[in-house]
């Protein structure tokens, strides 16, 4: 067994992958935290394949040289539906990609009508399709894909106030079915989404279940450290690193997130 605290990169385009982190924070106190927004490529969802599997890959490789973290955690829907194989193939250190909760979806549903709200690139995934062929077969899935939602919740973390009658229109797919009351889950396929949970609420209309990835991501992680680590010996870790592809505007309500999950304040790091 390894004595030293363990170390996870957590890497996504923008801000969306903090609601991952904390929430591997919460399950893994004794894990040290690396968080890279590359919010100098954001956002995501609008890149082609071709550019998002160079760009992540080339990011990932060269963060894994400089931190050496014990595991990665790629936090964003639309890059870990594309590059997960090619990464895995050229790096050794244990990945952990978030992927639409789509099985636990189809399980929690009682009508058996689930919406799926992800990036454009997202919804039309072939590992999306495949997902929901594997999972959710005798659902009828809702999809409705979105490049604005992520730059809302980014916006939001900033500071910047958020237009509920923008996600309304947003929203606006999923009411025009013609299953539109059966739906009572909603997929939130993105790791900025959560970021709006009660404005996605409140824009619906009516009570629904919002469902994302991040208590999954955090236990798996979790599963992959317990072999390696005798996390029971270990402290809790108190202060965790921030850093950032592109300068990014610092203003007190980042700031008040960032501190309150012991990040240091945001700082590019090229």
């Amino acid at each position: 067994m390894i004595q030293a605290a363990p170390r996870a990169l957590v890497f996504d385009s923008g801000l969306g992958g903090l609601t991952v982190a904390r929430e591997m924070r919460k399950r893994t106190p004794q894990l040290e935290l690396i968080y890279y927004a590359d919010n100098a490529f954001f956002p995501y969802g609008s890149r082609t394949e071709q550019e998002l599997l160079a760009r992540v890959v080339e990011r990932i490789s060269a963060l894994r040289d400089g931190y050496r973290p014990d595991i990665i955690v790629l936090a964003c829907n639309s890059a870990s539906t594309l590059v997960l194989p090619q990464l895995r193939s050229q790096i050794t250190t244990p990945i952990v990609g978030v992927v639409p909760a789509v099985k636990p979806a189809a399980s929690i549903s009682d009508s058996g009508v689930i919406g799926l709200l992800a990036t454009p690139g997202t919804v039309l995934r072939q590992y999306t399709s495949e997902l929901i062929g594997q999972f959710a077969n005798h659902c009828e899935v809702v999809s409705v894909g979105s490049d604005e939602l992520a730059a809302i919740a980014e916006a939001k973390l900033l500071g910047q106030p958020v237009s509920i009658s923008r996600i309304e229109h947003i929203l606006k797919p999923f009411h025009r079915h013609p299953r539109a009351r059966d739906i009572d889950t909603v997929v939130l396929a993105c790791t900025h989404f959560p970021l709006l949970v009660r404005e996605l609420q409140q824009a619906y209309g009516r009570p629904i279940h919002w469902l994302d990835s991040g208590q999954a991501i955090a236990r798996r992680v979790h599963e992959l450290l317990l072999p390696m680590f005798a996390l029971e010996n270990l402290p809790a870790v108190s202060s965790h690193h921030f850093a950032s592809s592109a300068p990014m505007h610092h203003t007190a309500q980042l700031s008040h997130w960032l501190q309150g999950m012991g990040f240091s304040a945001p700082a590019a790091d090229n």
